[in-house]
């Protein structure tokens, strides 16, 4: 078994026994423990009870998190014409259309977000198998697919997150830097819960949010009393 650095111990005793806490103990503890040379993300992960194989139990949303991700988002979009200068004066990072969709298929995938007005689609769906695998892909329901390029752009880089239950039902997101204070990460953690409460979809059965944890990037998670996580 590798050796523990002095950090990792040191932050693995600091929460061991301690389960099940309210989401205030939970982000003091977890950002105590953050102690890495750069500003590591505070990052949430939930167990649903949920079998994403079928598609009536598919989670899927948005949330715009109060205090943003303190994360920069590089934003490309798939638009022409007058669309295309709107989302350049909305800030997007990257513009284009064909150009766009052969630079991705050549290997090059330079942003975070990636949106589409509607008569991109048939070009955008042609990326399928490339950004479907990364989240990526521009859809409807979760509003990169708009022709509000604008409002879209705007969200993004303001500190909108995207979350999908993926394969057993584990949902995941960064919630906040380890600079923030405790009371604007806890205010995020809760918009975040509540989004992914409010998506509960038709054919959940059971227990729908069944475990909640946090952890920085480098430092073990500590589990969240569901009931804390759901509380407004």
């Amino acid at each position: 078994m590798a050796k523990l650095g002095k950090r990792t111990r040191a932050a693995r005793e600091a929460i061991a026994g301690k389960e099940d806490l309210s989401i205030e103990e939970a982000v003091a503890l977890v950002k105590g423990n953050a102690t890495a040379k750069f500003d590591e993300t505070i990052e949430i992960a939930m167990n649903l009870g949920v079998d994403t194989r079928h598609a009536d139990q598919m989670v899927r949303g948005t949330v715009t998190l109060p205090n943003g991700t303190g994360k920069s988002v590089r934003v490309a979009v798939f638009a022409r014409g007058d669309k295309a200068e709107e989302a350049k004066a909305a800030g997007a990072d990257i513009v284009g259309a064909e150009d766009l969709m052969e630079t991705i298929q050549g290997g090059t995938i330079e942003f975070d977000r990636c949106i589409a007005t509607p008569d991109m689609m048939p070009i955008v769906g042609r990326l399928g198998k490339i950004l479907g695998p990364r989240n990526l892909m521009p859809n409807p329901k979760v509003g990169t697919v708009t022709p509000d390029v604008t409002a879209a752009v705007a969200a993004a880089k303001g500190g909108e997150v995207q979350f999908r239950a993926e394969k057993g039902g584990v949902v995941h997101a960064g919630v906040g830097k380890a600079s923030f204070d405790e009371a604007k990460l806890v205010e995020n953690v809760r918009a975040f819960c509540d989004a992914v409460a409010k998506a509960k979809p038709s054919g959940a059965k059971g227990s729908y949010m069944q475990k909640v944890s946090l952890s920085s990037t480098m430092g073990p998670g500590v589990t969240v009393d569901v009931a804390s996580a759901t509380a407004q």
